[in-house]
């Protein structure tokens, strides 16, 4: 080969082929694990007889729009004004599993990437706090970009049609939102941030641990300040770079789904950092990615650019989207760099299909760890002597013998909310006294949600729900954690305590 045709070569502009088959795949993954958390939880959620339950709410916001359907449909976008029902709820949850699993073996195009995105925004709009979560409209906006990244009708894992490198600019204006969101709303909040030590609790009192959080919890402090070091680099410097020339993108890609992975193993942050690897997957082009795939893959994706078949459609349609994005992204963009008085706001949207939004996480890390026990007893009166029986949850803490479980990217919606819950009053989550009276009544929808059911013959009488401060034992102690009883979150409730309150339903709306 001449000196020329080698200077031609490294000159010769990127594909991005792999690019495209790898992201779609990483987003058919992470479709499947949210619409599977829906169809095994989304029932005794937000069913008919669910904690708090859609069709009411939706009656509320129906009211709040004079009876119009079409107002409250735009405001609030969701399949579910068409109607909805339990079966409903959860027929159209596995359905958007089986055509998860679709993308995830390699199939895809605009029209299938469009229904999961339409499909799902279809459940957080109607999905309440068990929905409110900065992954939930993270998700829709990911996917949404992705409708723009395969061919309207080809679902082959490597079209002819090369993906419109501008679509991949926008994955990457996503991922530097998301980094650089999360650094900024550290460094404006918990002062721990700026001294490098909310890392000294934050492996302990995060939502839900996972067993090498405990072995991270007692890591020496040192150790831990490079953490929060390592991280505001991750954060606050790198994503910058996911806009330069070709070598310092991968690099930056690299580092950043590295990062990711670092989160990943260290606790149950449900689906969050498997989702944000899928922007910074667009950093990566085929020249990185024919070193890390399986040549069977590369050679398939090198067929398919020998053979390109550019689309003008294609590409107007995704300089289209490029234009409704910047034309949105000024809020966002605005309150990142800018911020109102009152704060930069983390985890927002600022319109109706969650297209373009704000992100953040952990502004604030507690230092100490509240955990609430419910327990039940089925003595008819509340005496010394009365034995209480503790229910368990699958995936936050209980027994303090119990290790921490691994479930990553899935989780539990209700695990997550009690851990908050466990931070405030019993006011300000009403919800939860619907939750007792379900267990007062065994209630399988709500039992489905737990771990164990220490009634399994008859209701208990009452219900109570203690609050305890939790540490990590050290690493070589028999019990994952010591605990210590703080006093009742909840005083003992039988069903007349609640008559009342459940009548009047204080936890719609939310």
């Amino acid at each position: 080969m001449s000196a020329e045709d080698t200077g031609a070569k490294k000159r010769q502009a990127p594909t991005w082929y792999l690019t495209r088959f790898l992201l779609l795949r990483w987003m058919g993954l992470i479709y499947a694990v949210a619409f599977l958390i829906a169809a095994k939880q989304i029932v005794p959620l937000i069913g008919h007889d669910g904690l708090t339950p859609a069709d009411a709410y939706m009656a509320l916001v129906l009211d709040h729009f004079n009876g119009s359907r079409v107002q409250a449909a735009i405001n609030l976008p969701s399949y579910f004004w068409l109607g909805i029902s339990d079966r409903l709820l959860e027929g159209v949850a596995w359905a958007g599993f089986a055509l998860s699993l679709v993308v995830l073996a390699g199939y895809a195009n605009a029209i299938i990437m469009a229904l999961l995105w339409s499909t799902y925004m279809s459940y957080v709009h109607i999905g309440q706090i068990w929905y409110g979560y900065g992954w939930e409209i993270q998700t829709l906006e990911t996917g949404f970009l992705c409708i723009f990244l395969c061919p309207l009708l080809d679902p082959r894992p490597f079209s002819r049609r090369p993906p419109p490198i501008i679509t991949l600019w926008l994955f990457r204006w996503l991922g530097f939102r998301i980094m650089l969101g999360s650094a900024l709303i550290k460094l404006r909040g918990d002062p721990c941030w700026r001294d490098l030590t909310c890392l000294y609790y934050h492996y302990q009192t995060q939502p839900l641990p996972n067993p090498l959080s405990r072995w991270l919890q007692f890591a020496p402090h040192w150790f831990q300040k490079f953490g929060v070091l390592w991280n505001f680099f991750i954060e606050l410097i790198v994503p910058w770079f996911s806009f330069w020339p070709r070598i310092t993108r991968n690099i930056a890609g690299v580092l950043m789904i590295s990062f990711q992975f670092i989160l990943i193993c260290s606790g149950n942050l449900a689906f969050l950092n498997w989702l944000t690897i899928v922007p910074f997957i667009a950093c990566l082009d085929d020249g990185f990615l024919r070193h890390v795939l399986p040549s069977f893959i590369v050679r398939r994706a090198l067929g398919a650019a020998a053979e390109r078949k550019p689309a003008i459609g294609y590409w107007i349609s995704s300089g289209l989207v490029a234009l409704l994005v910047a034309c949105l992204s000024v809020p966002p963009t605005y309150n990142l760099f800018w911020p109102p008085p009152e704060g930069q706001v983390m985890n927002g949207s600022f319109d109706p299909l969650d297209l373009v939004n704000t992100y953040g996480a952990f502004g604030s890390v507690g230092q100490e760890r509240r955990e609430i026990i419910f327990e039940g007893t089925s003595d008819e009166e509340i005496t010394p002597s009365t034995e209480w029986k503790e229910y368990e949850f699958p995936y936050k803490p209980g027994d303090p013998m119990r290790w921490p479980p691994i479930i990553t990217p899935y989780y539990g919606r209700l695990d997550w909310q009690i851990w908050f819950a466990a931070m405030a009053t019993p006011d300000q989550y009403p919800w939860t006294i619907n939750f007792v009276w379900k267990l007062l009544h065994n209630d399988p929808g709500t039992l489905s949600l737990l771990a164990n059911n220490p009634f399994p013959n008859a209701p208990p009488h009452f219900i109570r729900a203690r609050l305890y401060n939790y540490e990590f034992a050290p690493p070589g102690e028999k019990p994952w954690w010591h605990r210590q009883l703080l006093g009742d979150w909840l005083p003992p409730l039988q069903v007349s305590d609640l008559q009342d309150v459940i009548q009047s339903k204080p936890w719609l709306g939310e």
